[in-house]
């Protein structure tokens, strides 16, 4: 089966669909600096190397961590380089996440990362989750406000309903959703048929589940006809389910890195798509 190796973001950005997440190169538990700071930067680098031109992140990620590590291996960027951060996280240790969402600390977020990161604008500033302590209408006007000031190009949204895209369509044009989804996660499975309707861009995180045994061994028996392993075809089921899912698989080696972008080389079956599907 055939599917599309690339995705125009706001009908203006040419991603190629095998994107990178930079979450995992900082310290353990997404805090701190990574062990290796020198391989994290080479990291980086060979993923623009083997094409990719949308890397992922957050202020939350260290926090300020991996935004910081992002400039200094790549700055000054490819004319193509897509940066996409999040902010509405704050933290306060390792595997700590308070969620707000308020004005007051997104402007304290977004003026960290234009900064870090060495921009004037961000091409992709996606709202970490919306914050149930503080009204989502708030929220969305400062998005609105901050995109009418030049700070962010496009907005997108992360953990959303359907309703809740509708809404925040009210305020701005939303370009991107980051859902939990995998090929044995599919509880999104109607934010994403939405999204595909409306050419939104589809970013899924946590695209394996190891600890499904049933699936690993689906995924390991499709792996062996195609010379992959398990994880190399749950990124190519994602590739092949939807042309607007984008991947950010992330990883702190540069092995790991050029395993994870072979699964664009992968071509599966229409019969192994059903076998796939019916996890």
């Amino acid at each position: 089966m055939k599917f599309e190796k690339t995705f125009t973001l706001a009908n203006e950005l040419q991603i190629n669909r095998i994107g990178y997440g930079a979450m995992r190169i900082t310290g353990k538990g997404i805090w701190g600096p990574p062990e290796n700071r020198s391989e994290a930067k080479k990291v980086l680098r060979r993923a623009v190397e083997l094409g990719v031109n949308f890397i992922d992140t957050a202020d939350s990620y260290g926090p300020n961590v991996s935004e910081e590590l992002i400039a200094e291996a790549l700055y000054p960027y490819p004319k193509n380089l897509v940066i996409g951060t999040k902010g509405g996280f704050k933290r306060s240790g390792p595997n700590q996440w308070e969620m707000d969402s308020s004005p007051a600390h997104l402007e304290e977020a977004l003026n960290g990362s234009l900064k870090r990161l060495k921009l004037n604008c961000i091409d992709l500033y996606q709202l970490h989750r919306i914050d149930p302590n503080v009204p989502a209408e708030i929220t969305f006007e400062f998005l609105q406000k901050a995109q009418k000031a030049g700070k962010i190009k496009h907005i997108g949204l992360s953990e959303v309903s359907v309703d809740e895209i509708k809404m925040a369509q009210k305020y701005f044009k939303v370009v991107s959703v980051q859902n939990k989804y995998s090929v044995d996660y599919r509880n999104w499975e109607s934010v994403l048929t939405f999204c595909n309707h409306n050419h939104i861009a589809f970013i899924p995180w946590n695209p394996i589940n190891a600890g499904n045994v049933k699936k690993i061994e689906l995924l390991n028996k499709i792996a062996q006809q195609h010379n992959a392993n398990a994880h190399q075809i749950a990124l190519s089921w994602l590739l092949h389910h939807s042309n607007n899912i984008l991947l950010i698989p992330g990883t702190s080696s540069v092995e790991h890195l050029e395993e994870n972008m072979k699964c664009g080389a992968i071509a599966l079956t229409e019969a192994d798509m059903r076998e796939l599907d019916k996890l």
